[in-house]
């Protein structure tokens, strides 16, 4: 019984999840209306794009995870705004079968990395003269799900599962 127990117990300590580094890759600010956008009615459609990749570092373990969001608002059919940010981060992951840690990369680490990329992108738009924009949370689970059942819906139709689950 406490050899099962310092086996589970050692198994345990050995599947790790390490936040080593966050930090913004790229991100940019466009606002093409300006200065007479502000002359408008501030009423726009706010598109909202999101993207998650990772790729691995280096052979211990970390994994670089990409977060971009792509925020685009339009007066009247015209783009009042367009913003960019890729917010990115390296993490350590270790002890976790292939499928688990393709979640985790896909889920948690996007998760850690969102409040950055939408503080980010809130103070580039005011920065821009332009009203906060405060984006609503996201699921990144349910956006793995989603993007897992498509998947295996598109392989039901002869096509093949992509090794990495993408979320948009």
């Amino acid at each position: 019984m406490a050899e099962e127990e310092t086996a589970a117990a050692q198994e345990a300590q050995q599947q790790q999840f390490v936040t080593q580094r966050i930090y913004t890759k790229d991100m940019s600010f466009e606002s093409p209306m300006t200065p007479n956008v502000f002359r408008q009615e501030w009423k726009p459609a706010v598109n909202v794009d999101l993207n998650n990749k990772s790729t691995r570092v280096d052979d211990q373990g970390n994994h670089e995870v990409v977060l971009t969001l792509t925020i685009t608002a339009t007066l009247e059919e015209q783009t009042a705004f367009l913003v960019e940010v890729q917010q990115a981060g390296i993490f350590f992951v270790s002890g976790l079968e292939e499928d688990a840690m393709r979640q985790l990369l896909a889920t948690v680490a996007p998760t850690i990395l969102f409040p950055y990329a939408r503080e980010a992108i809130d103070n580039l738009v005011v920065k821009g003269g332009f009203p906060a924009l405060m984006i609503a949370p996201v699921n990144f689970d349910a956006l793995f799900r989603q993007a897992v059942a498509q998947q295996a819906a598109e392989a039901g139709e002869g096509g093949q599962i992509a090794p990495e689950a993408s979320t948009h």
